[in-house]
C-alpha cells in the first residue's frame, strides 16, 4: 500500500502585492542596426493601423532612446503583435506594464 503525498506549503503572497491579473502587458520594439527609420515607421502603420505621424513618432523614440511602448494589452494580444513584429525582422518583446 502506497502512502499519499505528504501536504505542501504553499507560500502566500505578501499582502502589498500587487495581484491583479489584469494589469496589462506591454509590446516594445528595440532599436536594431538593421532596419531603416522609414522600414520600422511603414511596419507601425502596416501592423498596428498608425497614422503617419504617430508610426513616426514611435519610430524616432525607437532611434533616439533605444526603445518603444508600440502596444499594450492582454498578454496573448501583446504575443501575437511580437511574433508578427519578428516576422518583420524588428527586436520586440513582451513585457508586465509597471
Amino acid at each position: 500500500m502506497t502512502s499519499a503525498p505528504a501536504p505542501v506549503e504553499l507560500e502566500r503572497p505578501d499582502i502589498g502585492e500587487d495581484l491583479r491579473s489584469d494589469r496589462p502587458w506591454i509590446t516594445i520594439v528595440w532599436n536594431d542596426p538593421i532596419n531603416t527609420m522609414t522600414y520600422v515607421t511603414y511596419v507601425f502603420q502596416k501592423v498596428f493601423g498608425y497614422s503617419k505621424p504617430k508610426a513616426e513618432k514611435l519610430m524616432l523614440d525607437v532611434h533616439h532612446k533605444g526603445r518603444a511602448v508600440v502596444a499594450n494589452g492582454s498578454r496573448e494580444e501583446m504575443e501575437r503583435h511580437v511574433e508578427v513584429l519578428h516576422s518583420y525582422g524588428l527586436w520586440a518583446t513582451v513585457k508586465r506594464d509597471d
